[in-house]
């Protein structure tokens, strides 16, 4: 199991083997750990996650000129554009088989699972079907015979509250969909979602594969292990992670109007505040300043267990002059939701400009655990790279083994011990990607790469 370790943390992601224990994403660690008290817990290793990811990028990149990420490890690409002789079954599903046994190379290992089909959302779907390290190709004709046994939860958008509004007029499965006419589900649903709805389930989708996607907001938000009962110290971290928005911004070219803040309380009261600015603003020092007034307004007497600053309403310039005595245009937003998950929604490649950030505070380290996490990569004098076992009493263990050594000794050290330091993946230099397409192209194949925790 890869998230966060202590007792609030909130399950990334869990293999296969976790989930047949019912361990899923966005459980919290706490349940976790007892459903599958045996299991490895490990952190993110986000450097890591974002090099591979860079990599395989750039291969789906030299594979086409259109390539849509949804994700660190998952992408759309144009087969139109990928040169092939021609697009029939036998020679997009050769070029899928390859794809996989190049993915498993430029990543040093790890399996990818792809769908082929004449659409983003077949594409998708398919690429579901056969995990992990599964190839399913559609063929032309057969995506209705597909699509009709499974559940409408199949279809992107229809979560919970939807299932139920189709359940209540005897809807379960895409063939019960395809029964109920487009003025029915406009009705229920209303017309954007209804209409949507209706084309899906009859697989009509003409959405191009776009290689570029327009970022709504950057945030940073932490989850704290104690609740925070210190004003000043929230406003210390509040600071922080402005800065890290603005540097987010800056190193994107962006600039934001409206600063935002998020605080859940003690009781898993979630609370959002928001400001907005007459002119975009990339700089730290303002961003912070609006996110400690933001603050002010809201009542953490009884403990905050998680913060967030986050800028939305983004441009591409930024008007200096206005900044020094810039001040909001507007009040304050308000909204209140009680029992949320200790869980941020899952980041898409449309809504953050980097979805994959490590989510420990940038606060002084535990003496106990000297800020080792189990999981982490790390790098002795002597021994090599390893990655840590646990640590805590003063001692962190580190397996000194890497994907590509075969399994190596365990040793323990001193979590100030100056020969042992964290190993850090370098940063990729990721191609620009090239300008979008003027017309739909047709198929798409899905391509997800799964990760798996070492040991």
């Amino acid at each position: 199991m890869v998230g966060g370790v202590g007792n609030r943390g909130v399950v990334s992601t869990a293999s296969y083997e976790a989930r047949a224990y019912g361990v899923r994403s966005a459980m919290s660690t706490r349940e976790a750990r007892a459903r599958c008290p045996h299991a490895a817990y490990l952190s993110g290793r986000f450097d890591a996650y974002r090099s591979t990811s860079a990599a395989v990028m750039a291969l789906l990149r030299s594979c086409s000129p259109l390539v849509e990420p949804l994700s660190l490890d998952e992408a759309f690409v144009d087969l139109e554009q990928a040169g092939l002789p021609d697009l029939e079954v036998p020679t997009v599903t050769a070029f899928a088989e390859d794809l996989r046994r190049r993915v498993h190379e430029v990543t040093g290992g790890l399996t990818g699972s792809v769908g082929v089909a004449s659409s983003k959302f077949l594409a998708k779907v398919a690429s579901d079907l056969d995990k992990p390290d599964g190839l399913v190709v559609v063929a032309p004709g057969t995506e209705l015979d597909l699509l009709r046994p499974m559940h409408v939860r199949v279809i992107p958008g229809v979560g919970p509250a939807t299932v139920e509004r189709l359940r209540r007029i005897g809807v379960s499965t895409v063939a019960d969909l395809q029964q109920v006419g487009e003025d029915e589900l406009v009705r229920v649903l209303g017309k954007a979602s209804g209409t949507a709805l209706h084309r899906l389930a009859f697989a009509q989708d003409d959405r191009p594969v776009v290689p570029e996607r327009e970022a709504k907001s950057v945030s940073v938000e932490d989850t704290y292990e104690n609740d925070l009962a210190d004003l000043r110290l929230m406003q210390s971290l509040l600071a922080r992670q402005a800065a890290e928005v603005a540097r987010r911004l800056r190193g994107n070219g962006l600039s934001g109007r409206t600063v935002s803040i998020k605080v859940r309380l003690y009781d898993f009261t979630t609370l959002s505040r928001s400001t907005t600015l007459p002119s975009p603003t990339d700089d730290p020092a303002l961003i912070t300043r609006l996110a400690h007034q933001l603050l002010d307004g809201v009542d953490t007497s009884g403990g905050v267990r998680l913060l967030g600053v986050g800028v939305s309403g983004l441009a591409d310039w930024v008007q200096d002059e206005l900044f020094a005595t810039g001040a909001p245009t507007d009040g304050s937003d308000i909204s209140d939701a009680a029992g949320e998950p200790d869980a941020a929604a899952p980041a898409s490649a449309a809504a953050a400009v980097d979805p994959a950030r490590d989510p420990t505070p940038d606060a002084a380290p535990d003496p106990a655990t000297g800020g080792y996490r189990p999981g982490m990569d790390v790098v002795h004098d002597e021994h090599g790279r390893g990655w840590v076992w646990g640590a805590g009493r003063g001692v962190v263990t580190v397996r000194f083994e890497t994907a590509l050594t075969p399994p190596g000794p365990v040793r323990s050290f001193a979590v100030d011990d100056p020969a042992l330091v964290r190993w850090r993946h370098p940063e990729p230099d990721e191609p620009a990607d090239p300008a979008e397409p003027t017309q739909p192209a047709e198929p798409a194949a899905s391509t997800r790469v799964e990760r798996h925790p070492p040991g």
